[in-house]
């Protein structure tokens, strides 16, 4: 296996949810994953969170009421917004095709244990879906 990638900066940034990468879900075009996957927290007041940077997403995203299946439903929604952000973004896919073998994790300070790693610590759920959304583009010829 190639050395793990350990941060998603610099020439990983694309890696990270609030790259700016625009793609289509349920017909509403995102500019990049973190916006999206904080509009699912809460699909009514989805429209508060377009023309939101990922930042100012992120933080409205945690003062709006969660839907009721979200705890069940967080890591599918996840893999769904990953998945089409790399298959709507051909060039995003061949660099992320390009990462070969390499273990994907998103270290960071921030304390987020559940999609990435800290200190050694962390579940590293965002690492995953992005080598198994890899995994797929690898064996695909289904991208735009």
């Amino acid at each position: 296996m190639t050395k793990a990638i350990t941060s998603f900066h610099g020439a990983y940034e694309f890696l990270s949810n609030f790259y700016i990468a625009p793609f289509n879900y349920c017909d509403i075009t995102f500019d990049c994953v973190e916006i999206a996957y904080q509009a699912a927290k809460c699909p009514e007041r989805l429209n508060e969170f377009l023309g939101k940077t990922p930042g100012a997403a992120k933080r409205h995203g945690r003062k709006v009421p969660l839907r009721a299946d979200w705890e069940t439903e967080k890591y599918n929604i996840m893999y769904a917004l990953v998945h089409e952000k790399f298959f709507q973004n051909p060039a995003l896919a061949e660099k992320l095709i390009a990462t070969g073998d390499a273990e994907l994790v998103e270290g960071n300070y921030w304390h987020d244990t559940v999609w990435g790693v800290c200190d050694g610590v962390g579940e590293n759920h965002l690492g995953k879906i992005l080598m198994r959304v890899r995994e797929e583009l690898k064996n695909s010829t289904n991208i735009i």
